[in-house]
C-alpha cells in the first residue's frame, strides 16, 4: 500500500488516498485499487500540520500491521464481471513441493553449468522444470505440456520448438545428469546400496515401421506395437539409481550385464547384492555377478526346473510350518549352470548357493484366479480359432494342443483348426506347483526368512514401472528421434526420483497416486487484484507441508506471498 496524490486539472486541488497495486492479467498492466479515501489536501491542512507526512506514516503502520497481523482485506466483486473466451485462471501451487526437491538435488545448477557451453538461447533449466512438474501433475504430450504452461507461476519464456531442440541437449548430458543425481542423493540421504534391485519393462510406440531402437518384442502389456526395453536399478530405500534403454527385441536376460557393467564402472557402489525376478536368472548373469564380487537374490522358476528340483519342492520333508498354511524350507546346494564363453561355447559351471522354497495359500489362490481367465480363453480359442492370433492368444496358447502360427503374420494356421484340443496334462502339471515359490541366492549365511524379506523389496521397482505407465502416462511415446526418446525417458526418470524421495521422506505413508493427486489439487484461482483463493487441503498436504516447511493450509494468499514461498523453495 502507498499514499496516492491525485490532482484535478480543472480545479488544481489535490486529493489523497491510500491504494494498493496489483497486476491485471486481463490488460497485462499494473493497476491500483483504493483501500481508503482520505480527502482533499487543502482541507486536510486545516487539521494536520503536514497531512502528507502524517498519512505517509499511517500507510507505513498499516503495511507493518497488515504483514504482522494479516488484517482482513475488503475486496469489491462485481457479479456482472465476465470472463473472456479461453480464460483459465487456475494455477497450481502444489508443485512447490516438487520444486523444493528439484532444487535440493541441484538439477538447476547442473543444467545451467552445462548450458554455458551451448549456443542455444533457450533456458534448459526452465524447460526441464516444465517437463518434470507437468509429467508428475498433469502428464501429456510435449505439445499439451507447453499449452498448459500457464498452470504454474514460473516464467516459461520459450517456444514449443525450443522444447524439442532442448531434448537433444538433455540427451547429450543424460548419463552425466543421472550420475549427478546419484551423487546428490548420496550426500543428502546416504544412499543405501546394500541391496540393488533390477528389473526390466517396456514401453510401446503406436507406429507401424520399426527402427534400430523401436522393435517388436515380448510386450509386458501384450501389445503388437514396437517397444523399447528399459532396465532400471533401484537402491535399498526404493529410490532409482540409473536406467538404460535397449532395443525392443532384446530379451530381459540380456540386459543385466551391460547395465550392471555401467554402474559398476561409474557409480562406485562397492559390493552389491542384485535382487531380480526370474527373467534375469541365467547362468551368464549369475556368473557375471559372482565374477564382479557381487551377490544375488533371484527368483527361480519351479515349473521350468529339472525333475530333481521339482521333487524337492513337492517333498514335504524339511518344511517348517509358520501358520495360516505358510511353510518354508531351504538347503545349501551346488547347482550346475551354463555359461557362454568368449568364443560363444556353453561351459558348465557349478555355483554353491542357498535355495529357499516357500508355499503360500494366498499365492496358490492367486495362481488359480489368474489362470481362470486363460483357461476360458483357451476353450474359446479351440472353438473359434479364427478370432485369435499369436498376440491375442497370449496366456491361453500353452493349454492348447497342436496350435501352430504362421511365422510371418502370427495368424493361426487353418490347417490345424480341426486338430486343436485342450491340454489337460499341462494343466494338472501346473496345478501341482500353485503357491510354491523358489529363490536362489549367493547369500547362504542369511536365514530363509531374511532372504524372502530382501527379495520382497522388489515390489518397489515393479511399482515404479506402474507409476511411470499410469500416473506419469509415459506411453505411448510419440517421439521418433532416438535422442528425443532417451530425453523423454530421462525426464520420466527424474520425475520418478523426485516422487520417490518425497515418498521416502514421508516414510512411505502415502502412495504415489495419493501424493500426486493431492499436489495437483493444491491449486488456486485469482479472485481479485493480487489475491488467490485455494479450495483444497487434506492430510497428505499437511504432512508434505510439515516435512518440507511449506504451508498448504492457507485459503487466501497474495501473489507476493505465493512468489515468496516459490522463491524460498529454490534456496539450498
Amino acid at each position: 500500500m502507498y499514499l496516492k496524490k491525485s490532482t484535478n486539472k480543472k480545479t488544481g486541488r489535490t486529493y489523497l488516498s491510500i491504494v494498493s497495486s496489483y497486476y491485471d492479467k486481463k490488460t497485462k498492466q499494473s493497476r491500483t485499487a483504493t483501500v481508503r479515501s482520505i480527502g482533499y489536501l487543502d482541507e486536510l491542512e486545516k487539521k494536520y500540520d503536514d497531512p502528507i507526512a502524517f498519512f505517509t506514516e499511517e500507510v507505513r503502520k498499516m503495511n507493518e500491521k497488515h504483514y504482522e497481523e494479516r488484517l482482513p482485506v475488503n475486496l469489491k466483486i462485481s457479479l456482472d464481471e465476465s470472463m473472456e473466451s479461453n480464460y483459465d485462471g487456475l494455477k497450481n501451487f502444489g508443485y512447490a513441493a516438487l520444486s523444493k526437491i528439484y532444487h535440493e538435488l541441484k538439477i538447476d545448477t547442473f543444467l545451467k553449468n552445462r548450458q554455458r557451453h551451448s549456443k542455444e538461447k533457450y533456458d534448459a533449466n526452465a524447460i526441464m522444470k516444465l517437463l518434470v512438474f507437468s509429467r508428475l501433475l498433469y502428464p501429456g504430450s510435449k505439445k499439451k505440456t507447453f499449452e498448459n504452461r500457464d498452470m504454474f507461476f514460473e516464467k516459461f519464456d520459450f517456444s514449443l520448438d525450443d522444447i524439442y531442440r532442448c531434448l537433444s541437449f538433455f540427451n547429450k548430458y543424460s548419463d552425466d545428469l543421472q550420475f549427478w543425481l546419484h551423487e546428490r542423493i548420496k550426500e543428502q540421504y546416504g544412499r543405501n546400496t546394500d541391496l540393488v534391485y533390477y528389473d526390466v519393462t517396456n514401453y510401446y510406440f503406436e507406429i507401424d515401421k520399426q527402427d534400430e531402437l523401436r522393435k517388436k518384442g515380448v510386450s509386458k502389456e501384450h501389445r503388437p506395437d514396437p517397444i523399447v526395453q528399459m532396465g532400471l536399478f533401484m537402491d535399498t530405500n526404493g529410490i532409482p539409481i540409473t536406467y538404460k534403454l535397449f532395443p525392443g527385441n532384446a530379451p530381459d536376460k540380456t540386459t543385466l550385464i551391460p547395465a550392471l557393467g555401467k554402474i559398476q564402472r561409474e557409480y562406485s557402489l562397492g559390493r552389491i547384492i542384485i535382487v531380480a525376478d526370474r527373467g534375469i536368472t541365467t547362468g551368464d548373469n549369475i556368473w557375471y555377478i559372482l565374477s564382479a564380487k557381487n551377490g544375488y537374490i533371484l527368483s527361480y522358476s519351479v515349473r521350468s526346473a529339472d525333475r530333481e528340483f521339482k521333487d524337492y519342492v513337492l517333498d514335504e520333508d524339511g518344511y517348517i510350518h509358520k501358520g495360516d498354511g505358510f511353510k518354508i524350507k531351504s538347503r545349501l546346494y551346488p547347482r550346475e549352470i551354463k555359461v557362454t564363453s568368449v568364443r560363444g561355447k556353453k561351459l558348465k559351471k557349478t555355483v554353491d548357493e542357498k535355495q529357499v522354497i516357500f508355499y503360500s495359500p494366498k499365492y496358490a489362490a492367486k495362481a488359480k484366479q489368474e489362470r481362470a481367465q486363460a483357461l476360458i480363453k483357451a476353450m474359446d480359442l479351440i472353438k473359434n480359432p479364427a478370432k485369435y492370433n499369436k498376440s491375442t492368444s497370449f496366456g491361453a496358447a500353452k493349454y492348447v494342443k497342436n496350435l501352430t502360427f504362421d511365422a510371418k503374420t502370427g495368424e493361426i494356421l487353418e490347417s490345424v483348426y480341426q486338430h486343436l484340443s485342450f491340454d489337460e496334462e499341462k494343466l494338472r502339471e501346473e496345478e501341482k506347483f500353485d503357491g510354491y515359490y523358489a529363490i536362489v541366492t549367493s547369500e547362504y549365511k542369511e536365514s530363509p526368512e531374511k532372504i524372502i524379506e530382501m527379495y520382497r523389496g522388489l515390489w518397489k521397482i515393479e511399482e515404479s514401472f506402474k507409476v511411470t505407465k499410469s500416473d506419469f502416462e509415459s506411453r505411448p511415446v510419440y517421439l521418433s528421434l532416438k535422442e528425443h526418446i532417451d530425453a523423454h525417458f530421462l525426464t520420466c526418470f527424474i520425475s520418478l526420483v523426485i516422487i520417490r524421495i518425497l515418498e521416502y521422506r514421508l516414510k512411505w505413508k502415502y502412495s504415489v497416486t495419493e501424493i500426486l493427486e493431492s499436489l495437483s489439487r493444491a491449486s488456486c484461482c485469482n479472485i481479485k487484484e493480487n489475491y488467490y483463493l485455494f479450495s483444497f487441503y487434506n492430510d497428505v498436504l499437511k504432512d508434505i507441508g510439515n516435512e518440507l516447511d511449506i504451508d498448504f493450509s492457507k485459503k487466501y494468499m497474495k501473489l507476493g506471498d505465493i512468489k515468496k514461498i516459490l522463491g524460498e523453495v529454490k534456496k539450498r
